[in-house]
């Protein structure tokens, strides 16, 4: 009978060469990654600017959403104006 091994914690790196060296040489199979979630990566420049006028209780629920996820409440706003598209 085989009984399945615990998959290990992810480790934390120092550096990007340190992770290079670990997605090389690591059996990625043996690790946990559930706790990961997908990461968008902003390359374009941000060149224009939008003023909008929204209400206190809003924008309080806008920044602990963009707290929970641990970026700028701009940066969330900007991730739901995108994904709606």
């Amino acid at each position: 009978m085989n009984v399945p091994k615990k998959a290990k914690p992810f480790p934390r790196f120092e550096s990007d060469a340190d992770a290079e060296r670990f997605g090389a040489e690591a059996d990625l199979s043996e690790y946990d990654f559930s706790g990961f979630r997908p990461m968008n990566f902003e390359f374009e420049r941000k060149t224009e600017q939008v003023n909008l006028r929204m209400s206190a209780g809003l924008l309080k629920r806008i920044k602990e959403r963009a707290k929970e996820r641990g970026i700028p409440y701009q940066r969330y706003i900007r991730e739901v104006l995108e994904r709606s598209l």
